[in-house]
């Protein structure tokens, strides 16, 4: 155990100093938006590329693995939806569709790219990056589309639905990490080299990649917290952060088994790193996302910090147990 917290406190050391650099005006939040685009448009992609370069193309095409994480993670959001929803039933203080989707949203999206792909490989090797990369765009294109969807159930406005999957296909097609993916993947499928004074720069950037996201998540989380001016009842965040915690790894981990039960072709090894994938903290950027579409932002923000305070003494729990 105290050899899987050697690897794992640095990186959510990295998170608290970045949080404590934002809640001591360190860091000011005007630089924020900055350290953002820096992680989002050149150092992840960067390290995502060069992941999905070295990985086999067939890792990246598991059929079984994209269907056991992308069922778990339907049922993740039906599961959390379900739950908030019938608080607001019950005639108890519950949430609408729009925080309930964004609640199922936190509860089903890890945070994958910004800390689990380094941490993964940190602790496994870099044969884990595939898998996690997997997870990441079933993420990206999937989960976040639907609970964006479900999200617009609230409004009155019957272009509502059409406008939020406008703005859906929209995030898609802007975000860099799909697309880093995917050139990684035609790279690997090719066995294409960059020339070698790209990739050294192309290296620079994914080498910064994992400390800056890291500080990142922390002032993100620290932000959202201090310009938050609801207070948030334990009852509608604590409980979206144990479905996440641990209901998601459970049920990945169940799946999974059940698939290998019923000869699916799913290796034990991408079993693990997806577990592990699912027992990591919430996504970050589904707080943006809630600002963006008029969610109870607060609520998110406590999630999430929940949940990676959790994963502190949480994640490596599974990881010992696993491995």
């Amino acid at each position: 155990m105290l050899n899987i917290l050697a690897v794992t406190f640095p990186f959510f050391a990295l998170v608290l100093c970045g949080y404590l650099a934002t809640r001591r005006a360190l860091l000011p939040q005007a630089a924020i938006p900055g350290l953002n685009t820096f992680v989002l448009y050149f150092a992840l992609p960067c390290m995502l590329y060069r992941f999905g370069a070295g990985t086999p193309i067939a890792q990246l095409l598991d059929g079984s693995l994209i269907a056991v994480y992308l069922l778990c993670a339907l049922l993740i959001v039906g599961i959390t939806v379900a739950v908030t929803r019938h608080r607001a039933q019950g005639g108890r203080r519950g949430v609408g569709w729009n925080d309930a989707a964004f609640g199922a949203l936190v509860a089903a999206f890890p945070n994958t790219g910004f800390m689990g792909v380094p941490l993964l490989v940190a602790l496994l090797g870099a044969q884990a990056a595939g898998p996690a990369i997997v997870t990441i765009v079933i993420d990206m294109l999937v989960t976040s589309s639907l609970c964006i969807a479900l999200s617009r159930l609230d409004g009155a406005d019957e272009h509502g639905a059409a406008r939020a999957a406008k703005l859906a296909l929209k995030g898609v097609v802007v975000n860099p990490l799909p697309w880093s993916i995917a050139l990684g993947a035609l790279a690997s499928s090719l066995d294409f080299a960059l020339p070698k004074p790209v990739m050294g720069t192309v290296s620079l950037l994914a080498d910064a990649a994992s400390p800056v996201a890291l500080f990142t998540i922390g002032a993100v989380l620290a932000r959202s917290q201090m310009n938050s001016v609801s207070r948030t009842p334990l009852a509608d965040y604590v409980p979206v952060a144990l479905i996440k915690l641990v209901l998601h790894p459970l049920l990945v981990g169940g799946v999974g088994l059940g698939a290998i039960a019923l000869g699916l072709p799913l290796e034990r090894f991408t079993l693990t790193v997806v577990v592990l994938v699912a027992a990591l903290p919430s996504a970050s950027n589904v707080a943006m996302l809630a600002e963006r579409f008029g969610a109870d932002n607060g609520r998110i923000a406590r999630i999430i910090l929940l949940s990676t305070v959790l994963a502190f003494f949480s994640f490596p729990a599974v990881v010992a147990w696993l491995t």
